[in-house]
This record gives structure tokens, sequence and C-alpha cells, in this order.
């Protein structure tokens, strides 16, 4: 007779639990014998006894045997299995530092020491390096691509790196990680395939070669939608490498089903014959050091059983690496001692188990509301594939939002390293997260098509909203349909609030446009109806019928009015000499209110006096006190000089060069024949500009020990002031401007100062630095100076009005600001520019004020009212950011200087920004506007009627 099961031990835990389970599942299966179980799972009886004894947890692979052999749920006891386990050693903190293993999370060239396995395939990439100067790796995802580049490629590099990935705009990517490196501004990286391989020229010490990295290359066909920008950025990087004078090489980390993507470049095609590295799955042998080595380094041990469980679970397998590396860190956290064993390897669910196991704990641990926004969270973090399997997508904060539910999951999965969290951007940490997760492929089969629609609808948004809400980027037909419907089933509830406010303006604007079309289909109607009865009359109402013809006639003009107004709107950034011709023959083919501030709206616009001859950013520009030069400072090391007496053409007159840096300001003397300048040289220059065709050098400025950033001159001319980023200003006397004498140094700066201007008496200095602080000097005495504090970031520019009352400032913060400097408070915030506002200026009479934002906008301002600081008009023209702004003596004129290597001049009718009438206006556009509306423009846009240019 069999003996009978020793009881178990009292109590209620989680082991004695699991015990009295097995003992049920082994009731509900008859009661078998040890030795009939012990046949069919092929165990010893000792071993399954244990099992369901309560004293210690058995292994899995002897829980799930006695399961099969009782015929119970395998997944179910594994699952079970895995909880208990848990329970009894449950892992340390997620963020504990030391752990030789870096999880979901690429290595990073400062974990070179703990970088193991891939030593051959990283010496084939530095020989293919030094023979070819464009080289292209290709892998699975998962197979280690970026941790190849960044740990195992770029320690063994001698001289500079880049490394970057390429982002929605990959140019622009490119251009501020080499500013980052040098220090200098960002680069223009536009049109001309040269430009990146003079940037880099500029940045590489000679002698030396910068290898450019551009890890995750894939991200230039899944997140770069612009095709025209993705070719010029294979271009810029192609040149760059391949140039005769090249200072760079190139490596690209692709994703192998790209390759065909690759392959639509025939240069970067050519590239791949000669310098083509391929990653494929660890050996069994580098397998073993990848597992034991950062071990080893750690002073832990990794168990036998363990290694071999290891390497049989990953030898040839493709794309295991993420999974393997995390399924370590999870094993670590839950190591016995300093030994990482198969016990610790299968609590934390293994290969296969251990992400998702981390992910569905972590989403475990939430609120309900929690979990919906990691739902929508982790979707808009999935790029979907077209062809190719889903990808990762980074995203900027500012599409998530930024209230205290949305924080907390952040930094719930960061904590996790599910996600990756930067300065301003998110993204998942690796891509086996979405293949391994079974919920999160549950979310993307949900709905693809209404995720793609939502993907639209987010790029939608960002150009609506970097449109400053234009409404002909709204939506309109089947997209605005589709996608209300999409909101309308539930898809509505994933949306943020800016995303939710481009919709609702969408419909908003849709139904007006329905509306209109009604009423305009209602008259069109009752007309028709009115001519076919008057039709049947005799001939004596054929009066009548003319008539009402032109009824019909007005009310088309009317409609056709409205509608080309809203077109002229949508067309003022890019070609506004025809906006406001449309806007003008909109308004004389029917006088609309509509038609009427479209006009008024045109006002002011650029033509033919655009200053094009610099070779890079245009720092700074500034008007003679006569009005009749301007002057522009560049990065390309000199300043020019520009004839602006008339105003329909802007001719150069000379170009200044001496100085060995940037130019990054320049001031004239109030009688115009001297003119300063500023240099990133560490010196300022005074130049003879009496003839501004041959103007030459009178002596060179030199105290300062970091980059000269403005100059200023005393009204009386007698004075220059110079502001350094070595957190002085420095007072010259300049008399004698070919002997100029050194007056006085003010400290009291905390951080760089950048911009400087006296007061219009002489008697006060005002000076701006990055410590967001201007500081008010007193010339007259040595007290220490005045800060004026308000700005949230550094302050960029300080401008007076003209009658010293109030002071102007702009900011890093996006605003600007007015002051009373008498008392040394704020009066008014100008805030609108979406981005940093570089430069500020007051016009001649003191009403108005205008800024130049880094959102390449200028906009002027009404700052008369004595608590109304009201927007006037935005002034687009630039395509890159602007750097400074400066009114014309007159008034009449505004110039702008812009980091696209132009300045432009604006020009306004005699009576505006104060107010003005439609024929006023149409006055002065029909003498700017050129050349005339063409004739297929005028068909396009208003078929069916004569062709009647609006200025004649």
């Amino acid at each position: 007779m069999p003996r009978r099961e020793r009881p178990l031990a009292e109590g209620d835990g989680a082991l004695l639990r699991f015990a009295r389970d097995l003992r049920s599942l082994r009731e509900r299966a008859g009661r078998p014998t040890y030795r009939e179980l012990s046949e069919r799972a092929h165990y010893s009886e000792a071993a399954l006894s244990q099992a369901a004894a309560g004293r210690k947890l058995p292994s899995l692979a002897v829980t799930l045997a006695y399961v099969r052999a009782c015929g119970g749920s395998v997944r179910e006891w594994e699952d079970r299995w895995r909880a208990v386990a848990a329970d009894l050693e449950p892992p340390e903190p997620a963020g504990q530092k030391g752990s030789p293993y870096a999880g979901l999370v690429a290595f990073q060239p400062e974990d070179a020491d703990r970088f193991f396995g891939r030593a051959r395939l990283v010496e084939e990439l530095s020989s293919r390096l030094e023979a070819s100067r464009v080289v292209v790796v290709f892998g699975a995802s998962g197979a280690g691509k970026s941790s190849l580049l960044r740990a195992g490629l770029i320690p063994r590099l001698d001289g500079p790196v880049l490394l970057f990935t390429p982002g929605v705009h990959p140019l622009e990517e490119c251009g501020i990680h080499l500013a980052r490196r040098t220090g200098a501004p960002v680069p223009p990286l536009g049109d001309d395939p040269r430009a990146l391989h003079r940037a880099v020229r500029t940045a590489a010490p000679d002698g030396t070669e910068l290898v450019i990295v551009v890890d995750q290359f894939e991200e230039v066909f899944t997140l770069c939608r612009d095709e025209e920008e993705r070719g010029r950025f294979i271009d810029a990087l192609l040149t760059a490498a391949g140039a005769g004078n090249s200072g760079c090489r190139v490596v690209l980390g692709v994703r192998a089903d790209f390759y065909t993507h690759c392959t639509a470049y025939p240069d970067l095609v050519e590239a791949l014959r000669d310098g083509h590295v391929t990653v494929g799955p660890m050996t069994s042998d580098e397998l073993r050091l990848a597992i034991t080595q950062p071990a080893v380094r750690a002073g832990c041990a990794v168990e036998s059983a363990l290694l071999a469980e290891l390497v049989a679970q990953a030898t040839k397998r493709v794309g295991v690496l993420p999974l393997l590396s995390h399924s370590l860190l999870e094993t670590w956290r839950r190591r016995r001692g300093n030994t990482l064993t198969l016990a610790g390897y299968h609590a934390s669910g293994g290969i296969e188990g251990a992400l998702a196991q981390t992910a569905e704990s972590v989403y475990g641990g939430l609120s309900e509301a929690q979990r919906r926004l990691v739902k929508d969270l982790l979707l808009r973090l999935t790029a979907l594939g077209e062809g190719t399997e889903d990808t990762k997508r980074r995203v900027s904060r500012g599409e998530l939002g930024d209230d205290d539910d949305t924080r907390r999951v952040l930094d719930h999965l960061a904590d996790s390293r599910l996600i990756a969290l930067d300065v301003d951007s998110v993204e998942i940490s690796h891509e086996a997260l979405i293949g391994s997760w079974p919920r999160l492929r549950d979310w993307l089969a949900e709905d693809r098509e209404g995720l793609r629609l939502h993907r639209e609808l987010t790029a939608a948004t960002d150009a609506w909203e970097a449109l400053r809400h234009d409404a002909g980027a709204l939506y309109r037909g089947v997209r605005l349909e589709r996608t209300a419907e999409w909101a309308a089933a539930g898809g509505g509830a994933s949306l943020t609030g800016r995303e939710r406010a481009f919709l609702d303006a969408s419909l908003a604007a849709e139904r007006a446009e329905r509306g209109l079309a009604r009423r305009n289909s209602r008259r069109l109607r009752q007309a028709v109806a009115l001519l076919s009865a008057l039709l049947a009359l005799t001939g004596a109402a054929t009066a009548y019928a003319v008539s009402t013809e032109r009824s019909v006639s007005r009310q088309r003009d009317t409609a056709l009015s409205e509608i080309v107004a809203g077109k002229a709107a949508a067309l003022r950034r890019t070609d506004p000499p025809l906006a406001a011709q449309l806007s003008m023959a909109a308004y004389q083919l029917a006088p609309t209110r509509a038609a009427r501030a479209s006009v008024l709206a045109a006002l002011p616009f650029p033509n033919r006096r655009r200053m094009a001859g610099h070779q890079a950013n245009v720092n700074s520009v500034a008007f003679s006190h006569d009005g009749r030069t301007v002057v522009t400072t560049s990065h390309d090391r000199t300043a020019r000089l520009w004839d602006a007496a008339d105003p329909g053409r802007s001719a150069q007159l000379s170009v200044l060069s001496g100085h060995t840096s940037s130019v990054n300001a320049a001031a004239f003397r109030p009688d115009g024949r001297v003119l300063v300048t500023a240099g990133w040289d560490r010196t300022a220059r005074l130049w003879d500009v009496s003839d501004r065709r041959r103007p030459f050098g009178l002596s060179t400025l030199r105290k300062h020990t970091g980059q000269v950033n403005a100059v200023a001159f005393s009204p009386d001319g007698r004075t220059v002031a110079a502001v350094s980023a070595d957190r002085t200003a420095t007072l010259w006397d300049v008399a004698d401007p070919r002997r100029p004498r050194a007056l006085r140094t003010l400290s009291g700066h905390t951080a760089e100062v950048v911009a400087v201007a006296f007061r219009p008496d002489g008697r006060m200095l005002a000076t701006a630095s990055f410590d967001r602080t201007v500081a008010l000097w007193d010339l007259a005495k040595t007290r220490p100076p005045t800060f004026l504090k308000g700005h949230e970031r550094g302050v960029t520019w300080v401008a007076f009005s003209p009658d010293g009352a109030r002071l102007a400032s702009s900011g890093q913060d996006g605003t600007a600001r007015i002051w009373d400097p008498a008392r040394g408070r704020e009066v008014g915030t100008l805030t609108g520019h979406d981005d940093i506002v570089r430069s500020v200026a007051f016009s001649p009479d003191g009403r108005s004020v205008a800024t130049a934002g880094e959102d390449r906008t200028a906009r002027l301002w009404d700052v008369s009212g004595p608590g109304g600081h009201r927007q006037i008009a935005v002034m687009e023209a630039h395509s890159d950011v602007l750097s400074s702004v400066a009114f014309s003596p007159d008034g009449r004129a505004i110039v702008t200087g812009s980091d696209d290597d132009t300045a432009v001049r604006w020009g306004f009718p005699a009576a505006w920004p104060g107010p003005i009438d439609v024929l006023q206006a149409e006055a002065w556009l029909c003498g700017a506007a050129s050349p005339p509306i063409s004739s297929a423009d005028w068909a396009a846009y208003f078929p069916g009627v004569d062709y009647r240019p609006p200025c004649r």
C-alpha cells in the first residue's frame, strides 16, 4: 500500500498555496501515485513529491512536468510559478546602479568596458572604414547595430566623431549636432549639397577627419516625410564624404528591411558596393562572452546551467539581443548573492517573457486613467510599417501634453527602461517591445487605419500651428470626413488638446464654407427659377430679365470675391505680390468685408528688396542715421554696405573684410562717416565709411578675452561701448578713431553679455546678458548697475525708445518686454512669437516696436497706449530663423536679417501702421506689387470673369 503524503505546514503563504493547489490538481486527476506520475513526467518520484511538499519552490521544468502529468493547463501554471518566484525573490529597484547589463537601451560609448562578443565585427567595421569613406551597416532590428556603432566603433576612433539620429528633419538635426560640437551657430545646410562639406571642414581640426555616424538611418524613410529633404540629406552626406578635399567619413546604421529603400538613391548604391557591413546573429562563443564578461567585470558569476540555457535560446536567432539583454538585467536584479541563477532567469520570464512581464507589471501597477495614457503614448511612439515591420517613432514632449498624469506615466515607463526620455523628445527604448509585448501588438492590430489617420492628424496639427493657425492649413473634404468619423467612433479619446483644437477648427471652417455654399446655391436656384419664369413672359418683360441677370452676376461676384480673399491669405507667405493682387482684384470684383480685410492684411510685404550676398548667416542689420545705407554683418567674417536710398532696389556697395571670425554686430557713428563692428575674434574694429564704395579700416579695439558680441556709439559719437562673452562691457574713447583709448570696464553680469545700447541722452548704458538680466549703468557715476529681472531665460537684445523713457528687451523665453528704466520695473510683455526672440527695435516716433524671432517671423507691435501693447502685423519672408531687426530713420521701412544668409527690406505706406483706408492700401500695393498678375493666374482664380488686372 502506498505511503500517505506528508501534510502541509500551517499557514497561507504564497509557497504553501502553490503546493496546496498542486495537490488539488493531482486529486482532480484521480490521485495517481507518484510512481505513475514519474512514468508520465519522466522525473523521479522524489522530485515530483518535493514539488508539492511546500518547503521550497520547485524548478519551472519540474512544475510543468507535474502539471502535464496531471492534465493541467501549462500556460496557467507557468504564470502561477513566475508570480510565486517573483514574490519569493522580489527584484531590486529598477533604477539601481551598477548593473552590468544595458537592458533594452543600446550600449553607449561610455559602456565600451562592458560591451563584449563583437570584437571580430568591430575589427571588420574599422578596417572597412579605413578603406572606404562611406560605410553602411545593415542588420535586423535587435541585431545590435546601435551598440556596435556606439560602444564598439566609436571608442576605437582617434579623431572627432559626430553621432546623431536623423529624426523628422535630418538636415536640421545634423546642423544642430554639428553646432553643439563646435560651439558655433547652426550652419545652414539647405539647398547647397556642399554646405555640409564646408561646415565639416570648418569644424574638424587641421589634419584630422570627422567621422559622422548616423544611427537608425531608417528614420530618414519612416519619420522624414519630405522626399526632397530626404534626398538633400543623403546628397549632403555623400558629397561631404566624397569631395576631393573631404574632411569626413560617414557611417550609416540601417535596419535590414530598409535595404531596398536605400537602393532608390544611385549614389548610395555606389557607396554600398565597397562599404557594406552586415550584422548577423552572434555565434555561441560570442554569446558566452557577451553573457559572462559583463558579470565578471561587476564581480558576479553566471550559473553554468543558466549560461547553457541562454546560449541555447539565443544561438542563430536574429534580433534576439535586446530580449537577451533585458532578461539578463532582470535576472541580475533577482540574483542570489553575486550569482545569476537559472531560477532567477525563469522568475524574470526568460528571453521570451521578461520584456512582456516587465511591461505587463508596469501596466498593472497603474490606475485606469494612467493605463489609457500608456496605450495612447505607446501608439504615438510607434510608426506603422508600410511593407516593413512597425518601428519606434521619436516624438516631441509638446505633442504629448504637460499635465501631471502624463508626466507621472512618462517617468514610470522611463524608470522601467521601456521608454527613453530626452530633454525635448520621447521614444521607445527598443523596437523589441513592439514585437514582444502581446498587449501592445493587440493595440496596434485593433485599428491600424485609425492609427494612420491619427499620425496624419498630428502632422497636420504641427503644420497648422507652425503657420500660426492659418485657415489654409485646415482639413477639408474627404480627409476631414474620414478623420471626423474616426474621432466620433472613439478615436477622439486619444486626441491631445492641440489636435482637438485643429479638428474643431477644421469642422467649423467646413461648416462655414458649406453654409456659404448653401446660401449661394439657394440664391442661384432662386435666380434660375425666377429666370425660368421670366422666360415664359412676353417680350415686354425682357428688361426685367436683364436686370435679374445682373443681380445673379452680382451674387456670383460676391461669392467669388469671398472665396478668392480666403485663397489670398494662404498665398501671403509664399507669393506676397500675387496674394496682394488677388486681394485687390477680389475687392474690385465685389467690395465685400472679407475682401476689404484681405487688402488691408496684405500690408506690408517685401518686393525686390532682398539683400543677398553673404555666404553664411546674417547676424545683424542696421541703418545709417540718414537712412541711405544699410550695414549687414555675417558669420562669413564680413560686413557689407547696401544702398538703401532707392526703396525699389538694394544694391551692394562694398564688403568690409578684416575680422578672422564671425562679425556679430555693427553700428554707424551718428554722422555716418565711421562704422564699428564686433567680431568673435575678440576684437571690435573701426572703419572709415565716408565713401561707401571704398571703406577702409581705421583701428582695432583689443581688450576683451572672449567673443565681442555687440557694439554701440554714444549719441555724441565720441564713445564706443563693446560687450563680450567674457561677461564685461568696455567703454572706448574714439574721438580720434585712429587712436582709440580704453576708458572703463563694466563688470557685474554673471554670464555672457550679448547686447548694448546707449540712452539717447548718452548718460545711461543698457547691457543684456544670458544671465537673464538687463543691467542699467549710470555713466556719470561708478556705482553698481541696476538690474532689470523678468525674463525667464537669457536676454538677447536691448533698445531705448527715442525719448529714453522706455527700454525694450528680447529674450530666449520667447517674449519681448517693455521697461520703465527710471523706476526699474516692467510695464508690458509682448507675447506671440513661438520661439526665441533674437532682436527688438523702437520706431523713430516711439509708437511701435519691431521684434525678430527664431519662428522665422518679424512682428510689429503698437506700444503707444498707456497699458495696451497689441500686435499689428506678422512679416514672413525668410526661410530660416530671424536674427536682427532695425527701423529706418523715417520709420517707413524695416530691415530684417536671417540665418538664411539674406536681409530683407520691408516698406510701409506713409500712414501705416496707423489708420489707413482700402483705397490708400490699394494705391501703395499697386506701386509695390509686380509683376502684374498673369492671364493664366487670373483664369485659375476668377474663372468666367474677364481678365482685369487690379493695377493698371
